[in-house]
């Protein structure tokens, strides 16, 4: 007789509590190979559970071949069960995700991205994902093709050319989940070891990240309050891409002037090159209409990146890549080999929010309320450290800059904020070449009310003082 607990409180099955008992005493030698087992209704009178269960766990164990059944003998452990045991990894079933410790709600988290999900359309998508679980026929939830459903790049391309200036047509879209991989995309679809990728600094890690990972050489151009400088672009760098953000640039939040546009396009003719545009909070604009892609002054040399992360939900995991002619048959190759297609009915879904005017409204609505937030933002550091504050970068999207006079933000300092009960985003954490941006921290506002605001700056005046 071999003992096996049961707990009959636990919600796991009579059997699978009595396959992984026997499973584990005989993987850890406790049942060695040519062990009797009892027999099926030995056994289920002394646990005091059904026949069938027993019946049934010993099924599984033959079937994996821990056990053995020998006509007219009994059942016996099989050779070659025998694992020794090198760890122990328990499951701490108590474990408890960050979020929800009392610490971490009473944070006050200025990073940057993040719409604010309390105001996404709720009923408006609900009411439009039931119209298509109803409506579309049963073969769109087969596969899709790689490049994305129809509805929505037809939706898209109409939208984009009336919105942002985008030149393209349905077939140049690929529809991808988010922007991250868009861009890793357009890394395995342009890049080889030992090419080069000019781009801004500072920039986000994940872009330094995604560039560099095919085998490429990183080359930073610096960034001003007008974007790129361009004209620190050397000649003779011949590189395969060009990355930048020209409508809001991260992290500093500049707008690229057309001068450098132009000059950008005419260093991409001459080297056959391509520009990378992530078209990164282009919708929030706050003073006038956005700012036109840069992709409408040149598509054949520019590769354009949009996603909805900051428009609606960045859990709805849906972006776009518009691509010249000459790119979209390999790009959709390396889609389908990347996750065969984007989820088909978000798509449809989204398609009919674009085409019916959601969208356009959804964004109307937010940037009155990312504005006012923003403006908030503003005013209050400005009250809490008059002259010694710097502000910008703030034209568009969802978060700004605060240039501090006289302050570095060392390792120690931000965590006597953190401990303070406010994360704040060092610029020089984004930075290639380092030391030239450590008095500035990225400040995102989109997802935070009024008073959380409020607070965090009054927080974060305290660990200034």
């Amino acid at each position: 007789m071999f003992w096996i607990p049961i707990d009959r409180k636990r919600d796991i099955p009579f059997v699978r509590q009595i396959y992984i008992q026997i499973r584990t005493q005989i993987l850890r030698g406790d049942l060695p190979a040519g062990e009797r087992l009892p027999s099926t209704r030995q056994l289920s009178n002394e646990l005091q559970v059904s026949r069938n269960v027993i019946l049934e766990a010993y099924e599984q164990l033959i079937a994996e071949g821990y056990i053995e059944a020998r006509q007219g003998s009994g059942t016996y452990v099989a050779e070659g069960t025998y694992l020794q045991q090198v760890h122990n990894v328990k499951c701490d079933t108590g474990f408890q995700d960050d979020a929800s410790t009392g610490a971490e709600k009473d944070m006050i988290n200025f990073r940057s991205g993040i719409p604010d999900l309390r105001l996404f359309p709720r009923k408006t998508w609900a009411k439009l994902s039931y119209d298509v679980c109803h409506d579309i026929s049963h073969n769109i939830l087969s596969y899709g093709n790689p490049e994305g459903r129809p509805e929505l790049r037809h939706a898209l391309s109409r939208y984009l050319v009336k919105s942002r200036g985008v030149h393209c047509q349905p077939h140049q879209l690929v529809i991808t989940s988010g922007a991250t991989q868009a861009l890793t995309l357009v890394a395995k679809l342009v890049l080889s070891a030992g090419d080069k990728v000019i781009l801004e600094d500072p920039i986000t890690n994940d872009i330094q990240t995604i560039f560099s990972s095919p085998g490429s050489l990183l080359h930073p151009i610096p960034v001003d309050e007008y974007g790129m400088r361009t004209e620190l672009i050397a000649p003779d760098i011949n590189p395969k891409c060009i990355f930048v953000t020209p409508s809001h640039q991260f992290p500093l939040g500049s707008t690229l002037p057309i001068q450098r546009r132009i000059q950008l396009i005419q260093y991409a003719r001459a080297t056959g090159c391509y520009i990378v545009e992530d078209d990164y909070d282009s919708e929030f604009r706050y003073e006038g209409s956005p700012i036109s892609s840069l992709q409408g002054l040149d598509p054949d040399h520019v590769i354009y990146i949009g996603s909805f992360s900051k428009i609606l939900s960045p859990a709805l995991r849906l972006g776009y890549l518009i691509l010249p002619p000459r790119l979209i048959e390999q790009c959709r190759k390396l889609k389908w080999f990347s996750d065969l297609h984007t989820p088909s009915l978000e798509q449809i879904i989204l398609g009919r929010f674009i085409e019916e005017g959601y969208l356009e409204r959804h964004i109307l609505k937010m940037k009155k309320v990312y504005k006012k937030r923003r403006d908030h933002l503003v005013d209050i550091l400005i009250n809490h450290f008059s002259h010694e504050v710097r502000v910008f970068g703030h034209s568009t999207g969802l978060h700004l800059i605060a240039e501090f006079k006289d302050k570095i933000f060392t390792e120690e300092l931000l965590k006597k904020i953190l401990h303070a009960g406010v994360h704040v985003y060092p610029v020089e954490d984004h930075t290639i070449q380092k030391g030239k941006h450590q008095n500035r921290i990225i400040l995102g506002y989109g997802h935070l009310c009024e008073e959380d605001i409020e607070e965090g700056i009054r927080r974060l005046n305290m660990c200034l003082s």
